[in-house]
Order: C-alpha cells, then sequence, then structure tokens
C-alpha cells in the first residue's frame, strides 16, 4: 500500500476511533477532569435556595395577659336639688366643663322671702355649688324648672380621674395582683400606662367574668388629649414583672400548615427538615419557641415557605 493510501486511511479511522471512545465513556464523566478516576467521580446536584440560618436566643420577656374592656369614671358624684319650691334661675356648667370644690352650678330663684332672718338661710340654699373638682359628665338642670329634693341635677367626674375596668375570666382573676402594670390602647396609637388598684372577688354567674379596675393617670381625663369615658379599650397586663425567660426565633422562621406549627432545620448534610413546635407569646418580630427545638439547631431565618422537605440548600453568613 502506498504512503498516500495509508494517510488517507488515518484521516479516516482517528475521528471514527474518538467517537467511539465518547460514546463508550461511562455517563457524568467529564474528559476535561485529569488525574481524577472516572468511575470516582460523583454526580453533583445544585442547591435549591441558599438561606440564612438562626438559632434558638434567650431572652427576659415580662408575661403578658391580655384583655378588654372599657374606661369608666373613677368616681361619678351624683348633684342633685336639697329644696323644694324654688326655681332655677342659671344654669351655669354644662357637660365637659371643668369645676373647682366650691363653685356654684345653678342658681335658684324666690328666695330671701320672709324677712332678713330667714333670708340669710334661704340665700344658703338658693344655689347649687360643685362638692368637689372634676369634669361635668352629665346636665339635666334647665332654667325655669322646679326641681324636687333628690332630682338628680348634675353627674361629676371627681377629679376628672378616669380608670379601665377589664373584663376577666376566674383563671386570668386568679393571676391578678394588686400593683400590677398594665398598657391600655385608647385609639389612634396612643397607650397609656395604669396600675391595678381592685380586683373583682367574684365572677358574674351569668357572663361568667369578673373585673379588675386599673388607674389610670391623673390628668387621662382632661386636656385636649383626654380620655373618653365608655370607650372600648384594650390593654396588656404585665403578670411577670418582666422576669420571664424564654427561648426566642424570628417570626419569619416560623411556619404554619393547617394546625401545624413547624420551622425548616438544616441537617450536615445541608438539607432541610420540618420541625414542629410549640410557640408562645409573640414579642415585636420574635415569638417563643416552648417545645420543639434544641438550643444550637440551625434553623432557616426566612424564605421556608419556598422550601419542601429533603431540598438542599446552600447555607450563607451575615
Amino acid at each position: 500500500m502506498s504512503i498516500k493510501h495509508l494517510r488517507l486511511l488515518c484521516k479516516i479511522a482517528l475521528p471514527v476511533l474518538a467517537l467511539a471512545g465518547a460514546v463508550l465513556l461511562p455517563s457524568g464523566v467529564s474528559l476535561a477532569e485529569p488525574g481524577v478516576p472516572a468511575l470516582s467521580r460523583p454526580a453533583l446536584s445544585r442547591p435549591a435556595l441558599t438561606v440564612r440560618t438562626t438559632t434558638l436566643r434567650e431572652e427576659k420577656w415580662a408575661r403578658t395577659l391580655t384583655a378588654n374592656g372599657s374606661i369608666i369614671p373613677w368616681q361619678e358624684a351624683i348633684i342633685s336639688a336639697q329644696v323644694q319650691g324654688l326655681r332655677i334661675a342659671e344654669v351655669k356648667v354644662s357637660i365637659g366643663d371643668h369645676v373647682r370644690q366650691g363653685d356654684v352650678l345653678v342658681t335658684l330663684d324666690n328666695i330671701a322671702r320672709g324677712g332678713n332672718e330667714s333670708g340669710s338661710a334661704y340665700s344658703a340654699q338658693g344655689r347649687v355649688i360643685a362638692p368637689d373638682s372634676g369634669v361635668i359628665s352629665a346636665a339635666n338642670a334647665n332654667v325655669g324648672s322646679m326641681p324636687k329634693p333628690g332630682d338628680e341635677l348634675f353627674r361629676l367626674i371627681r377629679k376628672g380621674r378616669l380608670e379601665w375596668r377589664a373584663d376577666l375570666t376566674a383563671e386570668e382573676l386568679m393571676l391578678m395582683r394588686k400593683g400590677m402594670t398594665a398598657e391600655i390602647a385608647v385609639g389612634e396609637g396612643r397607650v397609656v400606662r395604669g396600675v391595678v388598684r381592685a380586683i373583682s372577688p367574684s365572677v358574674d354567674t351569668k357572663t361568667r367574668y369578673g373585673y379588675a379596675l386599673v388607674a389610670l393617670p391623673d390628668n387621662s381625663g382632661i386636656g385636649s388629649r383626654r380620655i373618653i369615658a365608655g370607650a372600648f379599650a384594650r390593654g396588656l397586663f404585665d403578670i411577670s414583672g418582666g422576669k420571664l425567660r424564654v427561648q426566642s426565633l424570628p417570626q419569619s422562621a416560623v411556619m404554619q400548615r393547617g394546625s401545624k406549627t413547624y420551622v425548616l432545620i438544616v441537617g450536615p448534610d445541608s438539607r432541610v427538615h420540618e420541625r414542629p413546635v410549640e410557640v408562645g407569646q409573640r414579642k415585636g418580630d420574635r415569638i417563643q419557641i416552648k417545645h420543639g427545638l434544641k438550643a444550637d439547631e440551625a434553623v432557616v431565618e426566612s424564605g421556608g415557605a419556598f422550601l419542601t422537605e429533603g431540598d438542599s440548600v446552600l447555607v450563607v453568613k451575615g
């Protein structure tokens, strides 16, 4: 065979042999990785999601109790007529007015009849005065009317002081103590701080609720930012004195599926696994974990909704 024919045969045979070798190579082995045994090189899986992890954090929280209730007067005085047969000549106050003890609320006519001796006595009875300082909460006195003794003319919120009456079950009442603090939301994002001053010793047999009375700041019923008596209010009692130690996670790390509450644990193999947990109270962006998790276990901090059991993840720091 001539040299020319041999060269032509080599040009045809070499590409064929190379193609055949590529077909016979095991799946998943790359010729671009010299020095690594072909059969010992495993196939790699790409992580499903890049995540940050967190662990339980021990904190000192206040144990709180939430309750609903109403704003009521601390004490309300009923101001009534004392003398019969006298007509109201002038009404000097109306609802919402602030009065001081001794201020004249109403003047009465048809007085000082019967001589000077009796005049001084009638003079004292010819007006109705405020028995204490406070705010007029109701006014029923009308000019020209002749009230009978005992007829209500005004109601007065003594000292302008208000309190929060919190409705509580029997179990909740047993947690209450005088002097406990409470934070009450009174509308438009305003929160006032009060102190428990009285606790009912029994519950209503029909509603099964009792109450605790929380004294509000002295100026809560006075001024441009006064609280309105009769308004609904929701509040929190601190029943632990800020001494409750809890283990907590960011709320973003805790997920809910139906009635199941769980977190995603990242295992040593960088795969996630669901772990049921029992949660407690919330504070800001954190939530108490009561049971189900060890202190040093890594938990997916956020984005768990995009992961499922057994997914591979890439954990990043920071």
